[in-house]
C-alpha cells in the first residue's frame, strides 16, 4: 500500500503501469538533482490516485469540522468546548481525531491563543472579547491522514492581530502557490520569509510542516524559513503540509512545562494557517478546500 511498485498503478491518473508511464521521466528528472547532492524522495512518498483520493475524503471531515467553529468559537465557549465538538463530530463521521493520545498529547485538537504559537492543550480557559484562536484538526478517515489549521477571532480584536491573522494566510498561501514539481522543498520557506521581513515578522524555526497522507508526519520536512540547504526535491504524488508560524515579534519561541504548549518568547502575538496540498504534474492540489 505504502510504495509505488514498476507495475502499480502510475500517480499520474493515468491507469497505466508505473513502469509504462512516468518511471522513466522521474527517475531522468531526479538524476540531475541526485548528482548536485539533492536529496531524492523514496518512492514510498509517491502516492496512487487511490490514496490521495482516501486523504481528500478524510479532508472533507478536517473541513467540515473547521466550518462548524466558524459558528461555534465566540466570547465566553471554552477550549474544552472546541476539543468536545471536534471530537464529536470526527467520531460522528467515522473519524479518528490524530492527536489524541498522540505521544501522550491528551486532547483531539489543538487550540493556541493569542501568544501561543501551536499545540495548545483545550482546557477550562474561557475566550474573551480581542482574542485570537488558532484550532489545529488532524483526521484519521480508514487509514488516512487530512491535517489543517485556520485562525479565528473573538469579538473585537486589535488592528495588529488581524494584520497578523490576514498576512500570515497570505503567507501560507504564497507557499502554496510557489510549489511546483522538481523543485526543492526550500523554496517555499524562502518565499514564506521573504514576505514575513517585507511585514517585519518573525518566523518560527523550531517547528515545521511535513509529510502527510499515510501517516500523521513524514517526509519532507517543511522549513517556512529562509534556507540554503539542499533540501528534498518535490515530485508529482507527495502529499504535504504548508503552515507557517508567524510570531508578531521575534522568530523565537518557548515550550512551557506541560511539554506541548510552544509560547513566543517575547509575548508577542503569533499566528498560523494550514493546508494540506498534494504535488502535482503541473503544479499544486489543495486538499483540505
Amino acid at each position: 500500500m505504502y510504495k509505488i511498485g514498476r507495475n502499480d498503478r502510475c500517480w499520474c491518473g493515468s491507469g497505466k503501469k508505473y513502469k509504462s508511464c512516468h518511471e522513466k521521466s522521474d527517475e531522468a528528472n531526479m538524476a540531475e538533482f541526485a548528482a548536485k547532492g539533492y536529496p531524492i524522495p523514496d518512492r514510498s512518498l509517491i502516492l496512487e490516485p487511490g490514496q490521495i483520493d482516501g486523504i481528500r475524503k478524510s479532508a472533507r471531515v478536517s473541513v467540515a469540522i473547521m466550518d462548524a467553529l466558524e459558528d461555534f468559537i465566540k466570547e465566553g465557549v471554552t477550549t474544552n468546548e472546541i476539543d468536545a465538538l471536534v471530537s464529536k463530530m470526527t467520531a460522528e463521521a467515522g473519524a479518528i481525531p490524530a492527536p489524541l493520545n498522540y505521544c501522550g498529547f491528551p486532547k483531539s485538537c489543538c487550540t493556541s491563543i493569542n501568544d501561543v504559537v501551536c499545540h495548545g492543550i483545550p482546557d477550562d480557559t474561557r475566550l474573551k472579547n480581542g482574542d485570537i484562536i488558532n484550532v489545529d484538526v488532524t483526521t484519521i478517515l480508514d487509514g488516512y491522514y487530512s491535517d489543517m489549521s485556520r485562525m479565528y477571532t473573538i469579538g473585537d480584536i486589535s488592528d495588529e492581530a488581524a494584520k497578523l491573522i490576514e498576512r500570515t494566510k497570505e503567507m501560507m498561501f504564497a507557499g502554496i502557490d510557489v510549489i511546483k514539481p522538481y523543485m526543492p522543498v526550500a523554496e517555499i520557506g524562502n518565499t514564506i520569509h521573504d514576505i514575513a521581513d517585507k511585514y517585519g515578522y518573525g518566523v518560527v524555526r523550531a517547528l515545521c510542516g511535513h509529510g502527510v497522507g499515510l501517516k500523521f508526519h513524514s517526509e519532507p520536512t517543511v522549513n517556512h524559513y529562509r534556507s540554503k540547504a539542499k533540501s528534498m526535491i518535490l515530485v508529482p504524488g507527495m502529499v504535504l503540509t504548508v503552515e507557517p508560524m508567524i510570531n508578531a515579534g521575534t522568530w523565537d519561541v518557548e515550550v512551557l512545562e506541560d511539554e506541548w504548549t510552544v509560547v513566543t518568547r517575547d509575548g508577542s502575538l503569533s499566528a498560523q494557517w494550514e493546508h494540506t496540498v498534494v504535488v502535482t504534474e503541473t503544479g499544486v492540489e489543495i486538499l483540505t478546500v
